[in-house]
């Protein structure tokens, strides 16, 4: 009796941390398939590279446009919120929008769906042509069967519709090329 019930306790313990880890499958490169998502038109190439460590994730954006080449970086926590200077987002250059000087976007991650969907929230203050606003963010990155495929759906509370972004894994070899 004292073993089932310590076996129960255990499972009870360690359930709630498996639910909020992420799959290690999302962790690489992915690289972005432009047929299939939205239109860019200020990027030819865009690769993100996920790396995961305990409850931070970690995302590196390499992006060219012609001879033009942007690489960015941020870290977010599953464990707790974070400020981020200049959170970045795919379409940035496409909208001329961007992070307001020595503002934070206030950014919070969740893994969800048994960890195969990080969803990340943000309000992101914005310098604009128009003047400074702050832009809520919300993102999925969902781990699509297979673990080839990522598809990143992006809605901004100043939009209509969500900016959907498929990527493919790129191999470790393919990568270093």
């Amino acid at each position: 009796m004292k073993r089932t019930l310590l076996k129960l306790l255990l499972v009870l313990v360690l359930l709630p941390l498996a639910a909020v880890a992420g799959d290690p499958a999302i962790n690489g490169r992915w690289r972005l398939d432009l047929t299939r998502s939205t239109v860019l038109d200020g990027w030819s190439t865009a690769d993100v590279v996920i790396q995961l460590a305990d409850s931070k994730v970690g995302f590196r954006y390499d992006m060219t446009w012609h001879s033009t080449k942007v690489a960015a970086s941020q870290t977010v926590d599953t464990a707790q919120a974070v400020d981020l200077t200049n959170f970045f987002r795919i379409d940035q250059r496409h909208m001329a929008v961007y992070a307001q000087p020595k503002s934070a976007a206030r950014v919070q991650a969740t893994w969800i769906d048994g960890g195969r969907t990080l969803r990340i929230e943000a309000q992101v203050p914005l310098e604009t042509s128009q003047g400074n606003t702050t832009m809520r963010v919300y993102q999925e990155f969902r781990l699509q069967e297979g673990n080839a495929e990522l598809v990143l759906i992006e809605l901004h509370n100043t939009r209509s519709r969500p900016l959907v972004y498929h990527f493919t894994k790129v191999a470790e070899a393919a990568a270093k090329k």
